[in-house]
């Protein structure tokens, strides 16, 4: 009796345990793959397996917020929008936000939650806002997957849970990870933040630890799930060089860290001090998508930056306008408030027509010899014209589109509004001017750009909305 009763307690503990067992040893039992490259120019310096189809788990979620990003800047979509939630997004398995199923949530708050704490339901729903749903979603990850170069990867949905034919490649999420890196620097401190409010609750990084430990560590994407066991996509920058490591297969989190330190330390071992900087080639987006050919940051940016004015901007400002002498002195303190441009390394530009690069992206030294590229903004009513040195964008200037800044302003704030506005996004506002329109109610006036193109307008007011500056696009035809 008490033999049986042990033997029978015994099976229960294997029955019990045995799971764990199983689970800790698929995860040992997933492939490794890595890659090390040098992010200045893509050189690869170390790999391993690196072009062997694996299960990427949530490294996928680099692509899905790739085309968020993308949506955003062509202005489909604004952070401040509100998404609603389905039945299908709110139902995904963990990690997860916990979003309900009929509710809305603002769009930033969904980038947070998938970029920091990799949470399915809610890139769930960014594949919703941005396709309408998730499997048409996958078709536009993998077709710009393909245009990319990533020739291997094969995107199933946009979470990265385990799925048939769901595949990449250390190689191609190294490749991911550096177009991210170049093309939506503005968004790239994401990945480097330990924390971030999601509006639901706060989100801690599922990359944590290792941005706290390993120096210049700020990003960029973990992944697990027991068929892919732990993965990792990291980059790290020390002086003027950063490294990228793709690693798939590792046995934990504090495994998979170690060895992902170790592959950071052999690539900067192995890179030169100082390299030209090759940035991405530019490629053509999926058909069905409305975009032409795109070409994105021209510069290697360090750390993601926010909207800077250029001081030669302000003093021909100053000197060509006097009727807004002071208000052009109060707009330039208020922006150099602003925390210091980053360290910038420049690199010939190539000429692609309609190049959609955040003006925040454009090097202060570039400032020199563009003079032939004016752009006039001036008082509708016949105050003096001011010209602003820009990096050439062709756009048509007979165009009958206006941009609309929020809310209704007196004078002052009015055109305090738009001289701001104006000094941060010179580059897609080219060749309009700026208007106060009366509203109805003395005293109160909309503060307004005219004379763009429809294409301009749009533009303007995606980076505008990114930037928390709210606008509408209107026609004044």
């Amino acid at each position: 009796m008490i033999f049986q009763a042990c033997r029978g307690l015994t099976l229960a503990l294997i029955i019990l345990v045995g799971p764990l067992f199983f689970s800790a040893d698929a995860a040992r039992a997933a492939p490794y793959a890595a890659l090390v490259m040098d992010a200045r120019d893509g050189e690869v310096l170390h790999s391993r397996n690196a072009d062997t189809r694996l299960h990427p788990a949530s490294l996928t979620k680099m692509m899905t917020l790739y085309l968020v990003f993308d949506a955003i800047e062509r202005g489909r979509l604004s952070l401040d929008q509100r998404i609603p939630i389905s039945r299908f997004a709110a139902s995904k398995p963990p990690s997860k936000l916990g979003l309900r199923a009929g509710r809305s949530i603002e769009l930033r708050y969904l980038i947070r939650a998938s970029a920091v704490k990799s949470a399915n339901d809610a890139a769930a729903a960014l594949a919703e806002a941005v396709s309408g749903s998730e499997p048409a979603f996958a078709r536009r990850m993998t077709a710009t997957a393909r245009a990319m170069g990533m020739s291997r990867t094969t995107f199933k949905n946009a979470s990265g849970l385990t799925q048939s034919g769901h595949l990449s490649t250390a190689r191609d999420m190294a490749l991911l990870g550096r177009r991210l890196f170049f093309d939506f620097p503005e968004y790239y401190n994401l990945f480097s933040r330990t924390s971030t409010n999601a509006k639901i609750k706060t989100v801690y990084n599922t990359n944590r630890r290792l941005l706290a430990a390993y120096p210049g560590a700020d990003g960029i994407k973990t992944g697990y799930t027991s068929a892919a066991g732990f993965n990792l996509v990291s980059s790290a920058r020390r002086g003027q060089k950063r490294v990228i490591v793709s690693m798939f297969g590792g046995a934990s989190s504090a495994q998979r860290n170690r060895k992902v330190a170790e592959l950071m330390d052999l690539g900067f071992s192995r890179m030169p001090r100082s390299k030209s900087i090759r940035r991405p080639g530019a490629f053509q987006m999926p058909t069905g998508t409305g975009a032409a050919q795109v070409a994105r940051a021209s510069v290697a940016l360090r750390t993601a930056t926010r909207p800077v004015t250029r001081p030669r901007l302000v003093a021909a400002l100053q000197a060509t306008d006097p009727a807004a002498k002071s208000i052009v002195a109060d707009v330039a303190k208020a922006l150099a408030k602003q925390p210091d441009l980053p360290q910038i390394v420049t690199t010939p530009a190539v000429p692609v027509a309609k190049a959609r690069v955040p003006v925040s992206t454009r090097p202060p030294s570039r400032a020199q010899g563009l003079e032939q590229a004016p752009v006039r903004v001036a008082h509708a009513s016949g105050g003096s014209a001011f010209p602003a040195q820009v990096k050439s964008i062709r756009q048509d200037n007979r165009g009958a589109w206006i941009v609309q800044l929020g809310g209704q302003h007196n004078r002052t704030n009015a055109e305090r509004l738009l001289l701001t506005t104006a000094l941060q996004e010179m580059e897609s506002l080219e060749g309009s001017k700026r208007v106060m329109q009366p509203t109805g109610q003395p005293g109160w006036y909309r503060a307004r750009f005219v004379g763009l193109s429809q294409e301009a307008a749009q533009t303007a007011c995606a980076r505008l909305a990114a930037r928390q500056t709210p606008c509408e696009v209107m026609s004044g035809g």
